[in-house]
């Protein structure tokens, strides 16, 4: 059964009393990275590999997505800043003690290359604020790594699609 999350704003990804921040650089510009965080909405379980749906809803306005395990969020963009910020809110779900989640992904332009001065890369910022039940916020915190690999993994995967398409 769904249920509906706080409605918090942008400013719950300072505030929030849980905030994951994971950071990894990638060789696809910032333009491209946010093409595909927020343009190529179904493309993202083809790089994200917890991702089994991800669909726009409302005119692009929000989003439908899945994981692997079952778990169904429905979101509203909060930010979609190109190319520089991509922010969402979990407006619903049936994941159990979530009070309230938004995630953020910044990308800063980066010299990916300092032995020829050639190419931009990204850095790319994702940070995971939420609040919850107690044994959530504790899960949640035990299992930082987990979701700092998931993270990682996703954004290298993310890069190598990028490095196809260009080629």
């Amino acid at each position: 059964m769904a249920r509906r999350l706080s409605p918090v704003g942008l400013d719950f990804v300072d505030s929030a009393p849980v905030r994951l921040v994971f950071v990894r650089e990638v060789s696809a510009p910032p333009e491209a990275v946010f093409r595909a965080l927020a343009d190529d909405v179904t493309g993202w379980p083809q790089w994200f590999t917890a991702v089994t749906l991800c669909r726009p809803t409302g005119g692009g306005a929000g989003r439908e997505v899945r994981l692997k395990g079952g778990t169904r969020f429905e979101e509203s963009i909060l930010a979609a800043d190109a190319p520089e910020r991509y922010t969402y809110r979990v407006d619903e779900t049936n994941a159990p003690g979530l009070r309230a989640l938004v995630e953020e992904w910044r990308l800063t332009p980066t010299d990916n290359d300092n032995d020829t001065g050639a190419g931009s890369g990204t850095r790319v910022q994702w940070t995971f604020a939420m609040d919850g039940v107690a044994p959530l916020r504790g899960a949640l915190r035990i299992g930082r790594a987990g979701l700092g690999r998931a993270f990682r993994d996703a954004v290298t995967a993310l890069d190598r699609r990028l490095a196809a398409a260009k080629a």
